[in-house]
């Protein structure tokens, strides 16, 4: 897993390494070559500057879009996980264990009523009711877990380059 880097501790992006998100959100196989004509630069430069946004924290990773559904994973969710009591080793333990589990594709530490947001996949409702059951509710501090199944998915079409197209 990559250090996650505090945005005040990392030089903000220049135009360049702006360009170079942007290339990259859309499409994260692109060639080095191609990302250094694009933004003009050259490739030795493009390749440093790709590697410092990585090692900055920037760029967390690349990775392919995976139907769940073509996986044998059809049935998403959304978990709402609610605490009781707030003490910080429940929710110490819950953040390092919970996104190891099978199935869980992300969690997310949120305000409000629902402490957390547990996204999974599974092959069946009865893989999802199992999942809530031997995984979430019987964990330490937790007061409440309330599904909700995903019918589809909508992906956006903002990135977070900051550039316009």
């Amino acid at each position: 897993m990559a250090k996650k880097v505090q945005p005040e501790t990392s030089p903000p992006l220049d135009r360049v390494d702006q360009q170079l998100v942007a290339l990259l959100e859309k499409d994260g196989r692109t060639p080095n070559a191609t990302l250094a004509r694009e933004v003009g630069v050259a490739e030795s430069t493009c390749l440093v500057r790709v590697r410092s946004l990585r090692e900055r924290g920037v760029v967390r990773g690349i990775h392919a879009d995976v139907d769940p559904a073509m996986v044998g994973r059809p049935v998403q969710a959304l978990i709402a996980v609610r605490f009781g009591g707030h003490r910080r080793s429940h929710f110490e333990e819950f953040r390092q264990e919970v996104p190891q589990l099978p199935g869980v594709l992300q969690a997310f530490h949120v305000s409000g009523a629902t402490d957390y947001f547990v996204h999974v996949a599974c092959d069946s409702a009865d893989a999802l009711r199992d999942f809530v059951l031997d995984h979430l509710t019987n964990r330490p501090g937790v007061l409440h877990a309330e599904t909700a199944l995903i019918f589809d998915t909508l992906k956006g079409q903002a990135t977070l380059s900051g550039l316009e197209d």
